[in-house]
């Protein structure tokens, strides 16, 4: 048997003032993106901003259903729509903000499993990371130069 250690660097930032200023306009994008999340079930609102290497900012809020698995997620939104929009731009940045109708989100919370799997489909596909910034309503911003740091094990084509 063999052990393998697996570790990950995230850069934490006290708040969203700590942040560069271009990464502060596109956190701004994501929470104002947040507030046009569809979330009557959960009560939990989050929104993602995406800043492409053509310079535009792709925005998406999470649009739940009735039928849960129907809904979906900000980062899913925003990603697939700058995929259908500009096929061959990539993704340089994402930003998301996460907050709860019913109680104070003050700690930073990452893309859910499902979110980080369509990411790293991006990521690999342009085969360059993409940073992603992620926070709760308020308080720390954590920073993970890619996708990989969150998702180390991640399944791709090279398995199929």
């Amino acid at each position: 048997m063999k052990e393998v250690k697996i570790e990950t660097t995230l850069q934490v930032y006290l708040n969203i003032d700590e942040l560069p200023e271009a990464i502060q306009d596109l956190m701004d994008k994501a929470v104002k993106a947040r507030e046009n999340a569809y979330a009557p079930y959960s009560k939990f609102n989050v929104g993602a901003a995406i800043l492409l290497d053509n310079n535009e900012i792709i925005i998406g809020s999470n649009q739940e259903n009735a039928s849960y698995p129907s809904g979906l997620c900000a980062e899913r939104t925003a990603i697939y729509y700058a995929g259908a929009k500009y096929p061959n731009a990539k993704i340089l940045k994402m930003a998301v903000s996460a907050s709860s109708q019913n109680k104070v989100t003050n700690k930073p919370i990452p893309p859910c499993g499902a979110c980080r799997q369509s990411i790293a489909e991006y990521e690999i596909k342009q085969n360059q990371p993409i940073e992603i910034y992620f926070m709760g309503k308020e308080g720390k911003v954590v920073k993970s130069d890619s996708l990989a740091n969150l998702l180390p094990l991640l399944f791709d084509n090279s398995v199929l």
